[in-house]
């Protein structure tokens, strides 16, 4: 039982946890949703939740934190700090001169926060909900499977290779924490958008990989973008962070996914039909196709190729006749294509979906 020392340090962790995650949650829910004629409603819909935060994260400041919960409190108010602003930057889009701009700037924060908020998932029942599957969070088993794991167990959880998260050419990486050698786990490969970096898309796919024990590679592209016209840079590139991480860790070579957002959804065809590619599964996510693409593909290769084509019905920025025709080409080219088009989605990543691509992926 904790002695009297630590109660106000207590009383300001059961404020700001839960503040916390609903900043977080809010900002999921802006995220799913976000396009430039939704804005202002969604604006409308998480007004407080800064309000909520900032008083949380003002009580924590305010008190007298024992010492050796110095690392606690870093955790804790650096996730509330950042989730804060995110929200808060989300609440005064509206009035920048580029709405969509600003509102996808203030979604940053989002991962900011997760990565600050993520080593408490060890100690803090919430968080630790926070980061699984909303369909496991009663799983007894598997949270006694990661009720048993080591903290300070090193080379597994989150990790950054070849520099600090979001560093060009290097890349971000999520092994369970309960990694066991003897077993092969899955890889998904998750390629950023254009305007992302693979520190900040791997928190897309984080809670599915600690679900379902998964290890996820999120690349940063060498340039502003992946090299959709010159394959030859970011794919060597990407195929040396797969092989680097299969002889440290043991890869599974027979469930392989190749996923992406928007340019990264469009790297994931251009990689993904090479008759030299690796990966067993493709995932493109709200991406740009052309059928003369398919004059660059290697027929084996594409028949019979498991295919998952996610897309929105409101997209802004490839619309929706875009996906429908590489359905078409690779259906045409023998491909075992699943389409899903979703009605309510726009230009913006549908974490809500990776369930089905995992069902689909690991089925």
């Amino acid at each position: 039982m904790a002695d009297a020392a630590n109660d106000p340090a207590i009383d300001a962790i059961s404020s700001l946890v839960p503040a916390t995650l609903r900043a977080l949650y809010a900002l999921e829910f802006a995220g799913r949703h976000l396009s430039p004629d939704n804005l202002p409603r969604l604006i409308e819909a998480i007004a407080g939740r800064d309000v909520d935060v900032e008083g949380a994260l003002s009580g924590s400041r305010a008190t007298d934190w024992p010492e050796r919960l110095g690392p606690v409190r870093a955790c804790l108010e650096g996730a509330a700090a950042a989730a804060g602003e995110g929200v808060a930057g989300l609440l005064t889009a509206g009035d920048a001169p580029q709405p969509i701009v600003a509102a996808y700037r203030a979604m940053r924060g989002y991962a900011r926060a997760a990565e600050a908020l993520y080593p408490m998932a060890a100690h803090l029942k919430p968080v630790s909900q926070f980061f699984l599957e909303a369909t496991a969070r009663d799983d007894t088993a598997l949270s006694a499977r990661l009720a048993e794991v080591d903290p300070t167990r090193e080379q597994v959880g989150v990790m950054h290779v070849g520099g600090p998260p979001g560093t060009r050419g290097a890349f971000s990486l999520y092994v369970p924490e309960y990694y066991d050698a003897a077993h092969a786990l899955p890889l998904v490969v998750a390629m950023h958008g254009g305007s992302g970096n693979g520190g900040a898309f791997l928190w897309s796919w984080l809670r599915e990989a600690r679900t379902r024990g998964l290890i996820v590679i999120a690349p940063t592209a060498i340039g502003s973008t992946w090299s959709l016209m010159e394959p030859e840079e970011d794919g060597p590139n990407i195929d040396r962070m797969v092989d680097q991480v299969a002889r440290q860790w043991n890869v599974d070579p027979a469930r392989q996914l190749l996923t992406g957002m928007s340019d990264g959804g469009t790297f994931t065809y251009v990689l993904g039909l090479r008759g030299d590619c690796r990966f067993t599964h493709l995932a493109p996510v709200a991406a740009a196709f052309h059928p003369m693409m398919m004059g660059f593909t290697d027929p084996a290769r594409v028949s019979g190729l498991p295919v998952h084509i996610v897309h929105g019905a409101q997209d802004w920025m490839f619309p929706p006749e875009i996906a429908r025709s590489a359905q078409l080409a690779l259906e045409q080219a023998s491909a075992a294509v699943i389409y899903r088009e979703i009605a309510d989605l726009s230009h913006t990543y549908p974490r809500d979906e990776n369930a089905a691509i995992l069902d689909w992926f690991l089925g």
